[in-house]
């Protein structure tokens, strides 16, 4: 600390220069005065070490003879004490206690220097209550802690480092791989540089205002130094990352002054850059920075919602369960590469949240670890596979021309999908289609003109109500792009689209087909082809505002008037019509929409078939009964044909000892459930069900056991007279077992009881007769 000056980031390395050598110096000097000799070390706590004569208060050895340059342990000392009096409680320390005081030692005198050396009051006073506290906990032997009206970390949820992983899914999930990885990079060194950046004190602190800013801000800086700054120079004190434990609050109160900082550093190092860092520092991260302090500032940014989840794009995705299968099979992670957090099964939609790291070396937390139950996921259904014979069947059954079955019979669902006809004429060559557009960076063929002039034509003809330069405005506007359905060489309808792959979706400003090709699929042929085009720029949202007349259309197509996004991604991007109604579609990355129909159709028609045939197999006609003709008056309810298909089962019979099931008294019943619900309750392995699970002992067990049950609970059922039968009862109990079974895992004590008080339960049930054999 005595050496501390400010210290920021090189733009090439990731680390401040100076930060790094204060740091190094006093690693040094640590290493030099671990290294002294046993003797030479206890010499050494001595200055710090209290008398330990009795009714003296002297709180280190002094020296009485300034002169004197070699102490030993029978120097006395101001206090008429010799030397040996402030170290006889050290000889029975180990050397590993020894070295943390002498840690604390160069801490208390770094602690020492820094605050005769600061200027600044605020700074100045936090200085000096952590050398009172370095030196009280040598003197008392103890571990530095610091308490009192600061609290401790974290001070606020969530933390800066999930806000802007966060931003990074919010905002850039939807960029190619490479610009998402851009983004993931530039995202780690502005955590980086949070957490190794100089924050400004209270009173020098021109971005805090007003008194109630001025106050926070101060509570945060004193945390700031105490927990994040200082640690960095003396470890003896705990030290956190400050973008793990401050939030909103400190990144509002330093993120201007930050950003200033970090860019005027960039530019002063950008000759000493390589030209690839270069670009990324002064031309990707200030549009990145902007972004940043638009969410900051935003008093509904959902990047500061604790429950904040966003599903990761289709190449972000196979990165992660690239990075996954490389963990599994030992194969070493580079740093800054990126993780898969696992979402517990309870957590709504079981996205994946990205986890950045900020770049710099982060201790790991003592934080206490408390063992629960763990629970076991049930095994999701399995579902036996149809053999390629039954599936080959199907096949040759529906392509049969003359195929048809069940209703299709009488009310036919054959009409053709309506993009049937226009799929058909792109495969023969009769209609292709073309993505065209204006530049002016660029040469423009003369097609493409000419196709552009056609395609104004189309849509002056058939949105009359829009005026014709404004569509020449935009059709020839170098950012917007048309998909064109082109006839004999001519336009005959296309779609008018601009793509913001920044904000992720796409606005579709016009759409029109020529009156005299309308209602024949074309509409649902170009759309299908721009969804397609779309997914493969990885941008899954299309916005237009539709007029009352294309409503029915875009509903058609899969856009619904529900907006999924948020306001503040397409807010300023996208062009209002006054009396339209702005519609939504997000697209599916898994569907090729180009064939999705006839897919569709074809599983259908297979599902169908295997109905029919399911039915034919079951549908059986029995013969008519003929005993009553032979002068039979009554016949047992099971010899009829056909009954026991239809899932009917005899009444109840009687058990060993002439017993009766169901149908006997309840009281008799009861009696003898009561005797079996005391031979389990008395057994060893009944103790973790006696009671109602307790959510202090596993707190998310109600969340996944939505249907509790213990013998308790059992015990007052069945005084109430609730088991009117005896598979109630079982029912109830083996609840129990299921439960247990489902939130533990096997080997664990509380499955194992599980087990065996299941054995038992059914054991004793067999002994009285009311356990199907």
């Amino acid at each position: 600390m005595s050496e501390q000056s400010q210290h920021q980031p090189e733009s090439n390395e990731g680390a401040s220069t100076s930060a790094e050598t204060v740091q190094n110096r006093i690693q040094q000097r640590k290493q030099a005065v671990l290294s002294f000799p046993y003797v030479k070390k206890l010499l050494k706590l001595a200055i710090y070490s209290k008398c330990q004569a009795e009714r003296c208060d002297c709180m280190g050895w002094k020296k009485v003879d300034n002169a004197l340059q070699n102490p030993t342990f029978n120097d006395p000392c101001r206090c008429e004490h010799v030397l040996e009096m402030h170290i006889s409680h050290l000889h029975n320390k180990s050397e590993q206690d020894i070295n943390k005081l002498l840690g604390m030692m160069v801490d208390v005198e770094n602690m020492y220097t820094a605050m005769n050396r600061e200027e600044n009051e605020d700074t100045k006073k936090v200085y000096s209550y952590l050398f009172k506290l370095l030196r009280k906990c040598i003197l008392t032997l103890d571990t530095p802690i610091v308490e009192g009206p600061l609290g401790q970390p974290p001070f606020e949820e969530p933390s800066i480092y999930k806000a802007v992983t966060n931003l990074v899914m919010y905002k850039f999930s939807h960029l190619a791989q490479q610009e998402w990885k851009t983004m993931h990079e530039l995202a780690k060194i502005f955590l980086h540089c949070l957490n190794t950046w100089d924050f400004p004190p209270p009173s020098s602190h021109k971005q805090v205002v007003s008194h109630k800013e001025a106050t926070v801000y101060k509570i945060a800086y004193t945390r700031w130094l105490v927990f994040c700054h200082v640690p960095v120079f003396c470890d003896s004190l705990r030290h956190y990352d400050t973008t793990v434990v401050f939030g909103k609050t400190l990144l509002r109160a330093v993120f201007k002054y930050v950003k200033k900082q970090i860019m005027d550093q960039f530019h002063q190092e950008r000759d000493r850059m390589p030209l690839e860092r270069r670009v990324m520092l002064l031309t990707n991260f200030p549009p990145f920075l902007n972004q940043l302090d638009e969410e900051i500032y935003s008093p509904s940014s959902p990047i500061w919602d604790p429950d904040f989840k966003q599903p990761p794009s289709i190449h972000l995705q196979s990165l992660l369960d690239s990075t996954k299968a490389a963990k599994r099979l030992g194969t070493p992670v580079k740093k800054g590469e990126f993780e898969k957090v696992n979402v517990p099964p309870n957590e709504k939609d079981g996205y994946t949240t990205i986890t950045l790291s900020a770049g710099s070396k982060i201790r790991e937390l003592d934080t206490p670890v408390r063992e629960v139950k763990r629970r076991r996921l049930a095994q999701e259904e399995q579902f036996e596979d149809l053999s390629g014979e039954t599936i080959a069947e199907i096949i040759a059954t529906i392509n049969d021309p003359k195929y048809m079955t069940g209703p299709d019979m009488v009310f036919s669902e054959n009409a053709p999908p309506r993009d049937k006809e226009p799929k058909l004429e792109e495969k023969q060559g009769i209609i292709q289609l073309h993505v065209v557009g204006n530049s002016l960076t660029e040469p423009v063929t003369k097609q493409t003109m000419l196709w552009l002039i056609g395609l104004r034509k189309v849509f002056s003809l058939q949105l009359p109500r829009m005026p014709k330069e404004y569509i020449t405005q935009l059709l020839f506007d170098p950012k917007h792009r048309t998909l064109a359905l082109i006839r004999n060489n001519v336009p005959i309808g296309g779609i008018c689209f601009r793509a913001f792959p920044t904000q992720g979706f796409t606005e579709i400003v016009f759409l029109a087909m020529t009156s005299s090709e309308q209602v024949k699929g074309y509409g649902t042929h170009l759309m299908n082809h721009l969804k397609d085009y779309h997914i493969r720029k990885n941008i899954l949202h299309f916005l237009t505002f539709a007029d009352k007349f294309a409503i029915e259309y875009f509903e058609k197509q899969g856009f619904s008037k529900d907006i999924r996004i948020s306001r503040g991604v397409y807010q300023g991007y996208i062009k209002d019509y006054e009396g339209a109604t702005l519609m939504h579609c997000e697209l599916n990355p898994r569907i090729i929409y180009t064939e999705f129909t006839s897919v569709v159709r074809r599983q259908k028609e297979i599902v169908k078939q295997l109905i029919y045939q399911q039915q034919r197999q079951l549908s059986k006609v029995h013969p008519g009964l003929t005993f009553f003709k032979e002068g039979v008056n009554t016949i047992p309810i099971e010899s009829i044909p056909g009954i026991q298909e239809t899932g009917w089962r005899p009444a109840p019979r009687t058990t060993r000892g002439g017993q009766l099931e169901e149908s006997q008294d309840i009281d008799v019943l009861a009696g003898m459930l009561k005797t079996v619900i005391a031979a389990v309750k008395s057994h060893e392995d009944s103790w973790p069900f006696r009671e109602p699970v307790d959510k202090n002992d596993a707190p998310d067990y109600y969340d996944h056991i939505k249907y509790p049950m213990d013998l308790r609970k059992m015990s007052e059922r069945l005084k109430a007279r609730y088991y009117s039968t005896r598979r109630l009862f079982i029912a109830d109990m083996m609840r129990i077992f299921t439960n247990c079974k489902q939130y533990n895992a096997p080997e664990t004590e509380y499955f194992q009881c599980a087990v065996n008080l299941q054995q038992y339960f059914q054991t004793k049930m067999k002994e009285i007769g009311l356990w199907d054999k």
